[in-house]
């Protein structure tokens, strides 16, 4: 398979790695200063184009990709809640196709499922509240985290309870706190913290008078991520439209 990449830090270093191990071709590479390379020959002739960049370029990129028919798979959070709709009508009738996740990790993509799972149980447990928490590298730009926020969603989905998610309490790398998390009753708060060079640590708390329960998902390195995006791509390669984990693992 041909693959371009479209950002080129540390996790398209570790993505090109994972690319090469399993037998594909990396036929362009990305960045910041050879953007007119969208329009170059060896793009076009990518069969999918592995994008993981930022929030405020994300968008633009997947429209230079789709503007040479090529299909993307993008990691990159923060931007698709302003753009879904319109990502989902370019898709429409196998158009154009791109698969996004807030999060490539196989373990997170259980994790998904199991937090689904223990929120329909949550739903006859009034005594328990909810709340999300995520650590990231200091290096991540948006905050709450793509991968939190679909946990919430997750919950209120299946938590009659809970109605909608908000930013809750941000600690910085230097130790300043932000926000609240004084939410109303119906409201899930996602927490944040930036520290180090943490890959991404992810927990579901349950509260009660009682006990808590907590779920946790901790990445020990971006090596999954970098697997998932790249088993995302092969998928991708056979396949049109809206794409999620979803799809790759039937979950």
């Amino acid at each position: 398979m041909k693959i371009a990449l479209i950002g080129y830090g540390k996790m398209g270093h570790m993505i090109e790695k994972v690319a090469l191990k399993r037998g594909h071709e990396i036929v362009c590479i990305i960045d910041v200063d050879n953007q007119e390379d969208f329009d170059s020959e060896a793009f076009r002739s990518a069969d999918v184009a592995i994008e993981f960049t930022s929030p405020g370029t994300a968008y633009q990129n997947v429209k230079k990709a789709f503007a040479h028919d090529v299909k993307v798979v993008s990691g990159s959070t923060g931007w698709m809640s302003a753009h879904e709709d319109e990502m989902r009508q370019l898709c429409a009738y196998g158009l154009h196709t791109l698969f996004w996740s807030s999060n490539f990790s196989v373990g997170v993509a259980l994790f998904n499922a199991l937090n689904v799972y223990l929120a329909k149980l949550m739903n006859s447990q009034p005594s328990y509240d909810v709340r999300v928490t995520e650590t990231h590298h200091i290096h991540k730009l948006d905050a709450p985290s793509g991968t939190a926020i679909t946990l919430a969603e997750g919950i209120i989905a299946h938590l009659d309870r809970k109605s909608g998610w908000e930013k809750g309490v941000l600690i910085a790398p230097d130790g300043t706190k932000s926000g609240t998390d004084n939410v109303a009753p119906d409201i899930i708060p996602i927490d944040s913290v930036r520290r180090d060079e943490v890959p991404g640590i992810h927990s579901v708390i349950y509260d009660s008078e009682a006990d808590s329960i907590t779920i946790t998902h901790d990445a020990h390195s971006r090596i999954g991520f970098a697997l998932g995006a790249v088993l995302a791509a092969e998928y991708t390669a056979t396949h049109t439209g809206m794409l999620t984990m979803h799809d790759l693992f039937h979950l």
